[in-house]
């Protein structure tokens, strides 16, 4: 067995064992240099977060540990294929690689699938399925991120 398989091992374990009053059967560990940094597991029954997935809670346990926001040239392995907003999260802390066990394809038949988010997201902004509104007249000069700028 790879260690590229058996870190996806650990992560579909994570999932296996993470209670289903807890959140739903998704495992993720973090790794750098072949050496596991954290772990994560759906939490978002139990917590009341719909933002906290599995890679996600890995990421947010690597980063306060590390006292960092920058993950470069780490890897995550997941045990079901991301969602969008885990895949942003993971390309904006600079993870270098993911690699995960179980498409969406397959998560489809459990209700456990994000495809349809992806594609929505995938789509221009006047197509998605949800109202999402610019008002770019409200602060032509960006003020409030000039603010931020003379403050930092």
């Amino acid at each position: 067995m790879t260690t590229e398989q058996q870190f996806l091992e650990k992560a579909i374990m994570l999932a296996k064992e993470n209670p289903i009053d807890e959140g739903s059967p998704f495992g993720a560990v973090l790794v750098k240099d072949g050496k596991i940094i954290a772990e994560g597991v759906n939490k978002v029954f139990a917590t009341f977060d719909s933002t906290s997935h599995a890679e996600l809670n890995a990421l947010r346990i690597a980063e306060k540990k590390l006292k960092t926001t920058r993950l470069d040239s780490y890897e995550v392995y997941a045990s079901g294929q991301p969602c969008p907003m885990c895949l942003a999260a993971m390309r904006m802390a600079g993870i270098t690689k993911i690699v995960f066990a179980y498409s969406n394809k397959q998560a489809e038949p459990f209700g456990l699938s994000s495809q349809k988010v992806t594609d929505d997201l995938n789509s221009s902004i006047e197509k998605q399925t949800w109202a999402t509104i610019f008002h770019m007249n409200l602060d032509p000069e960006a003020t409030l991120y000039k603010h931020w700028q003379t403050i930092k």
